[in-house]
């Protein structure tokens, strides 16, 4: 009996309900179904206190749609009847009828624990039986939202799907505001604000193995207005898939806003039997009324507890090989920097590209990729030696692999060429020398996990992996397809699933480990990847100018605990302070030659490090507010504060001297601490030598630091300022 009871509290399955309500603490998605059995978006807002309230919103609706036709709200939008709109869900049927609707059937809502919910709407085609789920997975405190959806195909023969959203909102008003995202290698994470109007606005990728090269699959999108960091209704989107997406934003007629998320279908129709099921990527969005600060906020609570492998764990702090050495190096150079890494104090190790292949050796990077063995030149003794010196002082050691490519210039390329993708018939294409495996090949998928497997059987102390993956998909074709005579569209798809099973297998044998994802930089960052690692690698460009702007703008959408910033010799005209000063915003590390450094600026890491890891929880697991926008200043400030709201750090930095306004003439106002609580602001990372400028010794309310605010003394020669705020009893 208490079994039933306590099934029945956790799963209410509700039968032709008029109306759908889905609420996260703050916020309400209102469903309604229609007289001929279409379910429509209704509201998307604050919640209601009652629930009462959300039955009658219908009522006030005008749309003025006659004869049943062109509802533009439809929550999921078919294709080929009544809709004239753009269709969240287009199929041929068996017998080549190209049309479908959808009716409402049931929902189902179940309580998950943990402060999550889950919602499961049936919709069915009454006329071919195509069976459609759509989920809608709430995640409470934080606000956020998870939309799939589910298609079967209840025919005798097989269908085709033209066309899968993961989903289909709705929103009311009428000043839509998108803030898109663009770049290139070295260039990624550049913003893009402009008025949505009539017509549809598509953001897309067809990269395949990634989703972030020229445009990355996150949006902000503001329904008043542009967004800004404190006010204003916000939504932050994120397609949860690390290959194709599609966004399409369409403004209708009524002045209202369409959006159907999800993987792109260009080249990638699915053919799915009779009896099979066919899942979408998983589309993640939040929401706030308080601004873009609040939104992000949201999301990195969210990704921290949810989604980011061990996300509310503890990070390793790096010293890097590539910078010092790139592909030149030997064992005795190696054991020098695992001395360096020791006198710095950093947590570990990380040996980069180029210590593997032997018949052809990675001495550049067009040879040996694929070839998994150490490269006895190099390193006689194998890793095993280098790891027992790495633990012998206390460091970690790490390694660098990129299992899912291959250069032509190598052995397993001349052996398994019906691994590799490429057109049998036509010239082949590279991006950096390298070609990508064909992870839809179950072969495949065992060999790139026996790649990460078989370096820990060898070497079960290695303590961090850095995975890497350049290339992107070109002359789309599988052997493994062809063999199976599947259709040479499932690629695109399967290629992802390929991966998520391959780092599903990692993961179940070694959860603890440390893995950062790297795409030629911040080539693949999604949350479809980041459940699988601990962090990724922003961009190859380090210039720390720069990372200012990409931190920023990454920040919206994930976490600072997930975003590794190096000290590096990029832009050596700026100060060491100033490079580790940017690198300590993120999860600190090094990738810089620290012999060629003077023995004042080595002392200045070592003790930079030092204070990092004592605020490094706050900047790993706290919040993070925008103080001060460095596109609109000349400097560019950032606070984290821990969640009692005793502790914070501040840091700001010197972004522009154009026109003499390099230093603050203005305080700038603190977030996110207790009004009541009386802090003490002092100056760490400060340069062998250097002098603060601010009075360590004044006290301040949290209401006069967030009201009044605090100047940091920013200047041409103060280009970079950290402050530790700590709560004090009088």
């Amino acid at each position: 009996m208490k079994l039933t009871l306590s099934f029945l509290f956790c799963l209410n399955i509700l039968l032709a309900q008029d109306t759908i309500i889905i609420e996260s603490s703050e916020y309400a998605i209102v469903l309604e179904k229609d007289s001929l059995k279409r379910l429509q978006h209704v509201y998307f807002g604050s919640k209601a206190s009652n629930l009462n309230e959300y039955k009658s919103i219908d009522k006030q609706l005008r749309f003025e749609v006659k004869d049943a036709a062109d509802l533009p709200n439809h929550v999921y939008t078919p294709n080929g009847t009544w809709n004239t709109s753009e269709p969240a869900l287009q199929i041929l049927h068996s017998d080549r009828n190209p049309s479908t609707e959808l009716e409402y059937e049931q929902h189902i809502k179940e309580n998950l624990g943990n402060g999550v919910s889950l919602t499961t709407i049936t919709l069915v085609d009454p006329i071919y039986k195509t069976e459609v789920l759509l989920f809608y997975k709430v995640y409470n405190e934080e606000n956020v939202f998870e939309q799939w959806s589910s298609i079967k195909n209840n025919e005798l023969q097989a269908i085709e799907l033209k066309k899968y959203a993961s989903a289909n909102l709705y929103f009311r008003n009428n000043d839509f505001f998108l803030t898109q995202y663009h770049g290139a290698w070295g260039s990624e994470m550049q913003p893009e604000t402009h008025r949505l109007t009539s017509g549809i606005k598509v953001l897309d990728s067809k990269l395949g193995t990634r989703s972030n090269l020229y445009a990355p699959s996150n949006f902000i999108l503001s329904l008043d207005g542009i967004a800004k960091e404190d006010t204003g209704k916000v939504l932050l989107g994120s397609l949860a898939w690390s290959g194709n997406y599609r966004f399409e934003f369409e403004k209708d007629r009524f002045n209202n806003l369409r959006l159907i998320a999800g993987a792109n279908n260009f080249a990638a129709e699915y053919k799915l039997g009779a009896n099979q099921a066919f899942e979408t990527p998983h589309f993640i969005y939040t929401y706030s009324e308080k601004g873009k600060n609040q939104a992000s906020i949201n999301m990195h609570r969210w990704s921290r507890k949810y989604r980011i492998h061990d996300g509310e764990g503890n990070r390793l702090t790096l010293l890097n090989n590539w910078e010092a050495t790139q592909f030149n190096f030997n064992e005795k150079k190696i054991i020098a920097l695992l001395d360096e890494a020791k006198e710095i104090g950093v947590d570990a190790f990380l040996l980069d590209d180029g210590w593997f292949g032997n018949k052809y050796p990675r001495n550049n990077d067009n040879a040996g990729l694929g070839d998994w063995e150490v490269n006895q030149n190099k390193l006689p003794n194998g890793l095993s030696n280098l790891i027992k010196k790495a633990n012998k002082r206390g460091v970690k050691f790490g390694i660098w692999i990129e299992p899912e490519m291959v250069n032509p210039k190598s052995e397993l390329y001349q052996n398994h060429l019906d691994w590799v993708i490429r057109q049998p018939n036509r010239k082949e294409y590279y991006y950096r020398n390298q070609l990508v495996l064909d992870l839809s090949n179950p072969e495949v998928q065992s060999h790139v996990f026996g790649v990460f497997d078989n370096l820990f059987i060898k070497n079960p102390d290695i303590g961090f992996v850095k995975w890497d993956a350049n290339s992107i998909i070109y002359n789309a074709y599988s052997e493994y397809l062809a063999r199976k005579k599947l259709p040479q569209s499932h690629l695109y798809f399967e290629y992802v699933k390929g991966l998520y099973k391959v780092l599903e297998r990692v993961r179940e044998k070694y959860p603890k480990v440390p893995i950062m994802l790297c795409s030629g930089g911040g080539g693949r960052v999604d949350y479809g990847a980041l459940q699988y690692f601990t962090e990724f690698w922003p961009s190859d460009n380090t210039n720390p100018l720069d990372r200012i702007f990409m931190h920023w703008e990454y920040s919206y959408f994930y976490p600072a605990i997930a975003m590794s910033s190096h000290v590096t010799n990029w832009n050596k005209e700026s100060s060491i302070k100033f490079r580790t000063d940017v690198a300590s915003i993120g999860k600190l590390g090094f990738d810089i030659e620290l012999d060629k450094l003077s023995k004042e600026e080595k002392e200045f890491c070592k003790q930079a490090l030092l204070n990092y890891k004592s605020f490094q929880n706050i900047i790993w697991h706290g919040d993070m507010y925008r103080l001060q926008d460095p596109y609109e200043n000349p400097i560019a400030s950032i606070q984290y504060v821990n969640h009692e709201k005793t502790s914070s750090v501040v840091f700001s930095f010197l972004v522009s001297q154009r026109f003499q306004t390099f230093y603050s003439k203005e305080p700038i106002l603190f977030k996110g601490l207790d009004q009541k609580k009386i802090y003490k602001i002092e100056e760490v990372n400060l340069f062998r030598g250097e002098i603060t400028e601010i009075d360590q010794e004044a006290t301040y309310t949290g209401e006069y630091l967030m009201k009044f605010g605090f100047n940091p003394i920013v200047s041409d020669k103060r280009k970079s300022v950290v402050l530790k705020i700590n709560e004090i009893t009088l």
